[in-house]
C-alpha cells in the first residue's frame, strides 16, 4: 500500500500572533512552528498503522519554503519513509492543492491524506480540491479508517449519529479527530531521519488564486463576572442583553 500524508507547518499555540505592514502579513518574528496537528496526529499516524498492518510505504508532501524543512524532518522522525517538498510559497489554497495533485497524479498513491484542517487557517479546502484534480473520490472528516483488500471503510460523524461510508482505493481522505493517537518520535526515530530522503522539487506553473488584504486579532476577552447563585434575575439579564445567547 503506497500513501501520501500532506504535511504543514503551523504556528505553535503558544506563540503570539501579530501582524506587520499595516495589517497585511502575519509576522513570523519569534513564532515558534511545528507540525499542523491533524496532519501529524491523525493523518500521519494512520497512515504508518496502516503501513505496519498492510505493508507498503508512507511518504510525506509539503508545499513550502526550506524554512519548513524541520517540521517535514519531525515527519520522517515519526515514521514515515521519504519527503517531497515543493519549493514555492503557500499562498493559498488551490495553489497548494493544485501542487501536490501535479505531483501525486503520476505516482499511483493508493490513499492521500490531509489534516481535516490547518490551525492557523481553518480552511478545511486541501482535500476536497486535491480529489476534483486527481478525479477520485473524497470522504471529508473521517475519524476511523480500515482497510480491507481494495476497500476503505470510513466513519464520519453527523448530526445525531456516525455515517459509515465505503469506497475503493484509490481515494482522498481528510482526518479528523478519532482517526489515530499522537505518537512522540523517539530517539531511533530522530536519528534516522537525519538521513531518510527529503526531495525538494520546483513548483509547477499554476496561479495563485487569493491573497489577503489585511488581517486582525479578535476582540479581547472580558474579565469573568460572578453572580451570586441567590440573583438569578441579574444572571438572566446579563445573558440576555450582554452574552445574548438566550
Amino acid at each position: 500500500m503506497k500513501i501520501l500524508v500532506c504535511i504543514s507547518k503551523s504556528p505553535d499555540t503558544t506563540s503570539k500572533i501579530a501582524f506587520t505592514e499595516a495589517n497585511t502579513k502575519f509576522d513570523e518574528n519569534g513564532v515558534q512552528y511545528i507540525v499542523n496537528p491533524y496532519d501529524e496526529w491523525y493523518a500521519l499516524v494512520r497512515a504508518l498503522e496502516l503501513k505496519e498492518a498492510n505493508g507498503g510505504s508512507v511518504s510525506t508532501i509539503t508545499v513550502g519554503t526550506a524554512s519548513d524543512d524541520a517540521v517535514i524532518r519531525k515527519a520522517l522522525a515519526i515514521g514515515a519513509d521519504d519527503a517531497v517538498r515543493i519549493d514555492a510559497e503557500p499562498k493559498d489554497a488551490y495553489f497548494v492543492a493544485m501542487q501536490i495533485a501535479e505531483y501525486a497524479k503520476n505516482e499511483n498513491f493508493d490513499i492521500v491524506l490531509t489534516g481535516k484542517e490547518t490551525i492557523n487557517y481553518n480552511g478545511s479546502q486541501i482535500g476536497g480540491m486535491i480529489s476534483e484534480a486527481l478525479n477520485l473520490p473524497f470522504i471529508s472528516l473521517a475519524s476511523k479508517m480500515d482497510v480491507t483488500d481494495s476497500t476503505l471503510t470510513l466513519e464520519t460523524e453527523i448530526v445525531g449519529g456516525l455515517q459509515v461510508v465505503e469506497v475503493a482505493i484509490p481515494a482522498v481522505v481528510s482526518c479528523a479527530k478519532g482517526m489515530a493517537e499522537q505518537r512522540i518520535p523517539n530517539m531511533r526515530g530522530i536519528m534516522a531521519a537525519r538521513t531518510k530522503p527529503l526531495n525538494v522539487i520546483p513548483a509547477a506553473d499554476i496561479d495563485f488564486l487569493t491573497s489577503y488584504d489585511s488581517y486582525e486579532l479578535p476582540e479581547a476577552k472580558s474579565a469573568c463576572k460572578m453572580i451570586a447563585p441567590e440573583n438569578m434575575d441579574e444572571l438572566v439579564r446579563l445573558l440576555h442583553e450582554e452574552a445574548k445567547v438566550i
